[in-house]
């Protein structure tokens, strides 16, 4: 697992006992550059802002608009074969139609972009932010700037923040970060909570679950999983993300030690290639250039280097976003 600048926990002792790539610069030398530095945490406190409710969607042009986004946003397969090729939708990483604080809520985001991104390393408007979300979370392509699903999206958001601040972080914002685990994250372990929280909704091989054509519950990791580039494949994030949300109806029920084993788990296992692989010369460039964080992508894990092919889902195009 690499890791660069989150806990001096992984860096000493535990990280060498466990097998564990720390990457921590030695005393003296600059530090590494992290190519997926967040945003700055949301403030702590309560969760005081509601976004509007769907009844007081304006019955005009714009609130036709609105409905168009929130309808992408469900069912972002509307878009499958043109912009998706996964399983997934926007409402899989942001729960309640974009509604649910500390579950990445759209009405926290409109308010602090454009922002820097360590990811791409420049300031990103929000159009370009859910550009790169089609590009990695959906392992898509991203909509053209001013196309209607982009517009449609951005203005469903930007209704979800009608009386909200500008240029101002709000509590409930992105996932609560948790901290560090008492043990390092373990796969083992993360299988038997897997099995016993989160199979029924996902499957046993992490395919999900689809009730006739329809994707009720999205896939985990293979082809309809997101993609190595994705947010959602760091073990932290997705740490982030289960503690606050997950099992379904069940949020904070889980420990926080299972809850980081169990996306060790879930992000041990293989997914479609990171899109930018298909700019680089290999996987260790690719690994040195972007995977440098708490992560497995080019580690080995059950005798298998994990993201070393050339697989890219049903995805045939290039990087975009």
């Amino acid at each position: 697992m690499r890791i660069r600048s989150i806990t001096l926990w992984l860096a000493g002792g535990l990280a060498a006992a466990f097998g564990l790539n720390a990457g921590i610069a030695a005393e003296g030398e600059a530090p590494e550059r992290d190519y997926q530095v967040p945003l700055p945490e949301a403030p702590a406190g309560e969760v005081t802002f509601e976004p509007p409710a769907e009844a007081d969607i304006p019955d005009n042009q714009y609130g036709d608009m609105v409905r168009l986004g929130r309808d992408l946003f469900m069912d972002t397969q509307r878009l499958r074969g043109e912009h998706v090729f996964n399983d997934q939708n926007c409402s899989n990483c942001h729960l309640d139609a974009g509604r649910l604080a500390s579950s990445a809520p759209m009405w926290a985001s409109v308010g602090v972009y454009p922002a820097y991104r360590g990811k791409n390393d420049k300031v990103n408007t929000m159009a370009e932010r859910i550009q790169g979300c089609f590009t990695y979370s959906m392992n898509g392509v991203p909509p053209e700037y001013g196309s209607e699903p982009l517009v449609a999206l951005q203005t469903y958001f930007h209704w979800l923040a009608s009386g909200a601040p500008i240029n101002e972080s709000l509590p409930g914002r992105g996932y609560p970060t948790l901290a560090e685990p008492a043990q390092a994250p373990d796969r083992a372990r993360g299988a038997e909570v897997y099995a016993e929280q989160c199979a029924i909704c996902h499957g046993d091989e992490g395919q999900g679950r689809r009730v006739g054509e329809r994707q009720v519950f999205p896939p985990l990791w293979g082809d309809g999983a997101y993609n190595w580039g994705a947010g959602m494949h760091r073990v932290n994030t997705a740490a982030n993300f289960i503690k606050a949300n997950m099992p379904l109806g069940k949020p904070g029920s889980l420990t926080d030690q299972q809850a980081w084993d169990v996306a060790a788990f879930i992000n041990g296992h293989e997914r479609p290639q990171d899109p930018r692989r298909r700019t680089l010369d290999s996987v260790d460039e690719t690994d040195e250039i972007f995977h440098q964080h708490m992560g497995y992508y080019g580690d080995e894990i059950d005798g298998r280097r994990l993201g070393d092919h050339d697989h890219y889902g049903e995805n045939p195009q290039g990087a975009g976003g």
